[in-house]
């Protein structure tokens, strides 16, 4: 009785961030480059996350310039040694910290000021969402255009998020 609850809970969830997508309205994020920007913004009032989500949260350090870095990465590209050297230099990058994304997201959403809701791939929309949108993203408070808030890459600059998955 209880599974069928939180089913129906999760499909509204969802039913309403397709909605926000529907409409165009703007107060919506998905994407973990897009989301973690609008979190640090506090302009996430609702998280939406898979909760099979592949990737990774990782603290590097620059080995040459003691620079810190965070990345995220899906597993596979945690494998691939050159995401782990800095792109303008070559150096490499230490590895710190490293931990699954959902449960950084877990441990500390509260300080961004929203809601966190775990969502499966269950239903259609739950499905559709974690295909379709990353299985990360976000009802914002207000309209957010992630597009001008973008850093312009300058010649190959380096990426610290990832949304190739």
């Amino acid at each position: 009785m209880l599974s069928n609850v939180k089913f129906v809970q999760e499909k509204r969830l969802i039913g309403r961030f397709f909605d926000e997508v529907a409409q165009d309205t703007g107060k919506y994020v998905f994407g973990v480059k897009d989301t973690l920007m609008c979190l640090e913004m506090g302009a996430v009032e609702t998280l939406i996350v898979w909760e099979a989500l592949d990737c990774d949260r990782y603290e590097v350090t620059n080995a040459a310039t003691g620079k810190a870095e965070v990345l995220h990465l899906t597993a596979e590209q945690g494998k691939e040694g050159g995401n782990f050297k800095d792109k303008e230099t070559g150096a490499e990058l230490e590895v710190q910290e490293k931990q699954p994304l959902l449960e950084w997201l877990a441990d500390g959403y509260k300080k961004f000021g929203c809601a966190l809701e775990i969502v499966t791939n269950k239903s259609t929309e739950g499905s559709q969402f974690c295909r379709g949108f990353g299985g990360v993203g976000g009802l914002l408070r207000y309209q957010v255009n992630t597009a001008e808030l973008q850093e312009p890459s300058e010649g190959g600059g380096s990426e610290l998020w990832s949304d190739d998955f």
